[in-house]
């Protein structure tokens, strides 16, 4: 798969100037709080904007598949492959009408979910091909990879504890705990194979511990990238 860098062209010869980074994890992990803080934090360093995003649901039409995805309550089940090319629609239109038109004009993105998640979800959870998987993350994303995933590792059953101690609790929440260990698995094995842009982080600590974890990464890249002195 080919690697998104700075000098990725545009239609029009444009460079691809802003960065796409990842929070990815199990049910429970922290990611939204982080996430929120991250921005904040990014924000008062440099002058790129910063904006959140997330997987499902980045778009309008985004929005309305993940309604279909997380609160779908039917009686007919959504079959697994069917689930797999919803998540790829998601992405495909999230790619096209949010993502792209950011990076190029030098937007950090900070994403909730992106194609580790098909396929630690799809892929380990479900037992879904992950030829497949690859084949259709491919299509849906031409090539366009995080520049940096930040993994927030923590145990099933305490990320679980945790979305169940919110309150509502979403189709995917629902799987049982099997399910939520082979996605487990998946992010393991993703980090494993993927070091130069998985980072694992332990999502147990403090949250505040965290925050500082995350910053001291986010800062050695931001200095790497050349945003910040």
């Amino acid at each position: 798969m080919a690697r998104r860098s700075l000098l990725i062209s545009g239609g029009e010869g444009q460079q691809m100037r802003g960065k796409l980074i990842v929070f990815e994890g199990v049910e429970g992990g922290g990611k939204t709080t982080q996430m929120q803080r991250v921005q904040v934090w990014l924000q008062s360093l440099t002058d790129a904007p910063v904006v959140m995003t997330r997987e499902p649901g980045g778009t309008l039409l985004g929005q309305e598949l993940r309604r279909l995805l997380l609160e779908y309550q039917e009686e007919e089940p959504i079959q697994d492959r069917a689930e797999l090319l919803m998540y790829a629609a998601d992405r495909a239109q999230h790619i096209e009408g949010f993502l792209k038109p950011l990076l190029y004009q030098g937007t950090i993105i900070l994403c909730d979910r992106y194609t580790d998640s098909t396929i630690a979800y799809q892929g380990y959870g479900r037992g879904l091909d992950l030829s497949l998987i690859e084949q259709l993350n491919q299509i849906a994303t031409q090539g366009l990879e995080s520049d940096l995933t930040l993994w927030l590792d923590v145990d099933v059953e305490i990320g679980l504890a945790r979305t169940r101690a919110r309150g509502k609790i979403d189709r995917m929440e629902q799987a049982n705990l099997a399910f939520h260990q082979r996605v487990q698995q998946g992010f393991q094995r993703l980090a494993e194979a993927n070091p130069e842009r998985i980072i694992k982080i332990d999502g147990t600590l403090n949250i505040d511990r965290v925050t500082e974890k995350i910053q001291l990464i986010l800062s050695q890249k931001l200095i790497e990238w050349g945003l910040i002195l």
